[in-house]
């Protein structure tokens, strides 16, 4: 199976941005560890981060016939794009939402996610762990 992980805005800032908040490991790391797990489950994974939301939109539509799954982690845009709702909606691949924190224990206006109806599961608030749980649910672990 081979998946695509899209990361949103600022995501790329992690180790640096809020450390109390997302911690000191930076986004290569996080690069590192979703290829770790990935190969782990037996999955092959391609993994873009990208601070612009056409970009995200261009990426979902390319991954037609390409992907047969995609996690997603699109930062604030999780809270206002239903650009990207639509998106995730028209190309009809399974999609998983992760967050590396537990967006429902922000503020408030963190704690809607626009394009959750879209997805078919939501990980969060643990870390790189959410990865690993989006992962390992696209490994067949379907109880996760």
């Amino acid at each position: 199976m081979k998946l695509l992980v899209i990361n949103g805005p600022n995501l790329n800032l992690i180790g640096f941005r809020e450390p109390n908040m997302y911690g000191d490991k930076t986004y290569k790391d996080l690069v590192c560890f979703i290829k770790k797990e990935a190969k782990l489950n037996g999955l092959n994974v391609k993994v873009i981060q990208t601070n612009y939301e056409g970009k995200i939109i261009d990426l979902l539509h390319k991954s037609i016939n390409k992907y047969q799954g995609i996690i997603i982690n699109p930062g604030a845009l999780t809270h206002y794009s239903y650009s990207i709702f639509d998106a995730i909606k028209s190309v009809n691949i399974k999609t998983v939402e992760v967050h590396l924190t537990d967006i429902s224990k922000r503020e408030d206006f963190r704690k809607i996610s626009v394009i959750k109806d879209a997805c078919v599961k939501t990980f969060m608030g643990k870390h790189f762990d959410s990865y690993k749980e989006a992962i390992m649910y696209f490994a067949g672990e379907e109880n996760v």
